[in-house]
């Protein structure tokens, strides 16, 4: 298994575990143009040749960023992928200078695994919500606002 940063070639693989996903609506689905633009926010876990996990760290604010796009392919779940998708991200935030890293889940006993407290929505800037907009549940969004400091 190796965690490592996203090239262009991933970002099929990407799709394909995000759309997985997307269709449960468990999380946003995102367009290949989308994912190409996002490429060097991405992370990936890879295992045998094959995209098995995923998420992005995206800046949002001056001392904010955003894990988002985060997932792992059902039958790898439960192994630690997940685990090292993230702290790459906020390895990475760290180095950035950044000390907040959110992000909108479903998830939140891995997040809080992960040391990542639930907060309320409205201590995110507006910023964070333009792409809400793509959202088949918006405008009535049910996931969970989850910050940890770094």
């Amino acid at each position: 298994m190796i965690i490592r940063k996203a090239t262009v070639n991933d970002i099929p693989g990407i799709k394909g575990i995000i759309d997985h996903y997307a269709k449960l609506e468990k999380m946003l689905p995102r367009s290949l143009s989308e994912l190409y633009e996002f490429t060097r926010s991405f992370y990936v876990c890879e295992m045998e040749n094959d995209i098995i996990g995923c998420c992005a760290l995206q800046v949002s604010w001056e001392d904010m960023a955003e894990v988002m796009s985060f997932a792992v392919k059902p039958e790898y779940r439960e192994q630690g992928i997940g685990t090292e998708l993230i702290k790459a991200c906020l390895k990475e935030a760290k180095e950035l200078g950044i000390n907040n890293v959110f992000t909108l889940t479903y998830a939140v006993p891995f997040f809080e695994k992960q040391g990542f407290e639930k907060i309320d929505k409205q201590q995110l800037p507006h910023k964070v919500w333009s792409g809400c907009i793509k959202c088949p549940k918006f405008p009535n969004c049910d996931e969970v606002a989850m910050m940890r400091t770094i």
